[in-house]
């Protein structure tokens, strides 16, 4: 039977499938398409392959350090590309692209959060005191816990608020801006994409991968 935690991987799972074959089309087969953008839709593909598969057999099998340097190259290469572009207004170009980015920036932490994790065994001695691999492993951990806990929270905050601004964005009511209008008529479900995305890479943070 199904443990609530296997439901919601397999919500997620189907959610990043989605997300995936969107990016995919969107990016190879829509015309009139710039080499960053393709690059962007392709590393969002990336993402949404792996995030799909990581809860299970076929994602744990992935290299943790394999994993965190391909997606910290994808996290510079957002920010980094436009200022590479000459633009009225760089910050907000920047600014624009940092969601992206944070979420590329949560694909390479997990991995270090997920195999750093110290999981004690259950093997105790008769008077209830840990034995004493455990106890070494629960001191190795004790200096991290904290500034971990700090990173995927930031993390996590930042993303549901870039999830919570890109699924409310096609509402008329904020869609007042020429640029906003440019954006729909180019990509109409883009925020969709990009809000789901968000919100699912902010679960896979809280949960047990």
């Amino acid at each position: 039977m199904d443990t609530p935690v296997d439901v919601v991987h397999s919500m997620l799972t189907v959610l990043f499938s989605l997300v995936a074959a969107h990016a995919l089309w969107h990016g190879v087969r829509s015309p009139g398409r710039g080499r960053r953008d393709r690059v962007d839709h392709l590393l969002h593909f990336a993402m949404s392959v792996a995030m799909a598969a990581m809860p299970w057999s076929l994602g744990r099998s992935l290299p943790g350090r394999t994993t965190t340097v391909l997606f910290t190259l994808a996290a510079l290469w957002f920010p980094l590309t436009a200022l590479r572009r000459r633009t009225a207004n760089r910050a907000a170009e920047i600014a624009g692209r940092l969601p992206p980015a944070a979420g590329m920036a949560a694909m390479a932490w997990m991995p270090r959060t997920h195999h750093g994790r110290a999981v004690p065994s259950h093997e105790t001695l008769a008077g209830g005191v840990p034995a004493a691999h455990d106890t070494a492993a629960i001191g190795h951990a004790t200096g991290a816990p904290v500034s971990a806990a700090g990173v995927t929270g930031l993390l996590t905050v930042y993303l549901l608020t870039c999830a919570i601004w890109s699924l409310t964005r096609p509402m008329p009511l904020l869609r007042s801006t020429a640029a906003a209008h440019r954006a729909a008529a180019t990509d109409p479900y883009g925020h969709v994409r990009d809000g789901a995305m968000a919100l699912g890479t902010a679960l896979m943070l809280l949960m047990p991968h």
